[in-house]
């Protein structure tokens, strides 16, 4: 049998040819097995009907064992010829049929360096996706980011849009002024603590 791989063919035909050939060889097996058997039988009748033979049932089944193993020997070198020819001339896609699938290449050739070429492009082409995924996702994190902050401002803003109308209310004051007041304050009485901070210290080595 032969090895030769023949992927086309079995692309085109749906079957190895291989494949084939060796279903084609066991039926002429079986066929030629199953002849003998009958063409055995048929014998042993002749036998039984034949009175004062000396063959007995264990020399026809050498004999045909025999007649086997030289048809098989015999089928085996007709066979290989006719394996070739199946193989050459039945079996074989002639280089001019193109499958549906391969037509594409047929109208747009390209060589092994263009390939080569191609899958380089595509592998830059996956690589600065990915790196433009990853940057669109940082970005949309950083926007969420921005939204939270941006919602924490609001908050801020209100509560003071409502501080400065409730001091308005009791008083009139203007709310920048109220808060450079207390500015001014909290200045004075940490200069204030410090004082008091120093005192004690030079009261404390006095002691």
């Amino acid at each position: 049998m032969s090895i030769t791989p023949m992927c086309y063919e079995a692309q085109f035909f749906e079957f190895t040819p291989q494949t084939c050939i060796l279903r084609l060889y066991i039926s002429f097996q079986d066929f030629l097995f199953e002849m003998l058997l009958i063409v055995e039988k048929v014998i042993l009748k002749k036998l039984e009907t034949s009175p004062g033979h000396r063959i007995s049932k264990f020399h026809v089944r050498q004999s045909t064992e025999k007649y086997l193993q030289f048809l098989n020997e015999r089928f085996n070198h007709l066979f290989q010829k006719m394996e070739k020819c199946l193989l050459k001339l039945v079996l074989q896609v002639p280089k001019t049929i193109v499958l549906p699938e391969d037509e594409v290449h047929s109208h747009y050739p390209y060589s092994a360096e263009q390939y080569k070429e191609l899958q380089s492009q595509t592998g830059n082409l996956q690589e600065q996706y990915k790196a433009e995924s990853l940057a669109t996702l940082r970005l949309l994190a950083e926007l969420e980011e921005q939204k939270a902050v941006e919602a924490e401002l609001e908050k801020v803003l209100a509560w003071f849009d409502g501080l400065d109308k409730i001091c308005r209310e009791h008083g009139n004051i203007d709310l920048k002024e109220s808060f450079a007041f207390m500015t001014q304050s909290v200045k004075r009485l940490q200069g204030t603590m410090t004082e008091i901070h120093v005192k004690s210290k030079k009261l404390k080595r006095l002691l």
